[in-house]
């Protein structure tokens, strides 16, 4: 019965794809993005940075469409930060999920209709990997943020798995510090998925009075993100009092800068996170501060926007199906990303999904 289930799952691959195809090719083809050059030229970090072995192939130049409002497309000019026809994206840049992130702008850039109209803000705790991104995407919109570790490492309490402890995982609690003041909205992705639409359909999303919009799961058990010793005192769980929460996704958000600062959510974070460190109300890395200032309080997005727990579930990693309904992005949440299984020759059947859009020097 086992190769009966992996047929079946591939099966289910196979008709993703063909699900997929109109998305991955939206735009006629007088309006549709073309690549000048397709260059498999490898690029790599020097051969004495002992950090990362990684190289990656030298995307091809994305142009924006004929409706797209652009000078030359043959001359490319810096583009000032706080140019209002941008479209901001902030994604993360490690070593250990740099193959992600790569991938992620590769799939961003390739699926906008107007790929030189979004800026990429790129925040990392290590000042060696600008130079590769510049040489993977010579023509990409982008600034690299420093973001210093010791800023939440007193903050930060055990997890169940220990990825969910790094630093770099809290910066997006810190983007309205980090960003100009300029960049009044920003999108947020996990450096573990792929954009297989155009983003400015999700940058255009309404966010009405709220601060930040993400896809919610109100079927989701809410009580399950946090301790009994949570529930049974008074004080915390009166948090959600007056407030219907429900479960988000903290991986994909579009978040309302200027509302951000102005209410001061960082300082809210951290005093959540402050909490937890005396009382460990709940288990599970940087969301549970995030649903108790912001659960009920969240603008609805489309559930196409966030396919997640692709990565399976945080103790076993096994392979999961997609959510019933349209795809705009696929997101690998949990403890399997597709690049290492890949790469270990035991792919989910969705692997397949996210493949395409890897720039990993060693991909076919």
């Amino acid at each position: 019965m086992l190769w009966v289930k992996r047929l079946s799952g591939f099966v289910s691959a196979a008709m993703v794809l063909i699900v997929l195809s109109p998305s991955l090719q939206s735009f006629p083809p007088a309006e549709a993005i073309r690549s000048s050059h397709h260059d498999s030229h490898l690029l790599r970090l020097r051969p004495d940075d002992s950090l990362n072995p990684f190289s990656f192939r030298k995307a091809p130049t994305f142009r924006n469409a004929d409706k797209c409002s652009s000078s030359d497309p043959s001359i490319h000019s810096p583009i000032s930060v706080c140019d209002p026809n941008l479209v901001h994206v902030a994604i993360t840049l490690d070593v250990e999920y740099l193959r992600g992130s790569i991938a992620a702008v590769h799939s961003i850039l390739q699926h906008s209709l107007c790929p030189e109209s979004v800026f990429f803000h790129f925040l990392v705790s290590e000042n060696n990997l600008e130079a590769l991104v510049r040489s993977t995407f010579p023509q990409l919109n982008f600034k690299v943020y420093y973001f210093d570790p010791a800023i939440v490492r007193n903050l930060i309490s055990t997890s169940v798995r220990q990825a969910l402890e790094q630093p770099l995982n809290y910066a997006r609690n810190y983007l309205a510090d980090l960003l100009e003041a300029c960049v009044r909205r920003v999108i947020y992705l996990d450096s573990d998925l792929v954009v297989v639409d155009d983003i400015s359909k999700l940058w255009r999303t309404s966010l009405g009075s709220r601060t930040i919009g993400a896809p919610e799961y109100c079927h989701a058990n809410f009580t399950k993100y946090f301790t009994a010793s949570f529930w049974s005192n008074g004080q915390f769980s009166s948090a959600f009092s007056g407030r219907k929460p429900c479960y988000f996704n903290t991986g994909v958000m579009v978040m309302d800068l200027v509302k951000w600062r102005r209410a001061g959510y960082t300082k809210r974070i951290e005093r959540w996170m402050e909490i937890q460190k005396s009382d460990r109300i709940y288990e599970l890395g940087s969301l549970p501060p995030f649903l108790l200032v912001f659960a009920g309080h969240v603008a609805p997005i489309e559930h196409r926007w966030n396919q997640h727990g692709l990565g399976g579930d945080y103790v076993k990693g096994s392979c999961r199906d997609l959510h019933p309904g349209p795809v705009s992005l696929l997101h690998w949440s949990g403890s399997g990303k597709p690049w290492l299984r890949l790469d270990s020759k035991r792919p989910c059947p969705l692997d397949a999904l996210w493949a395409p859009y890897d720039l990993y020097g060693h991909s076919q």
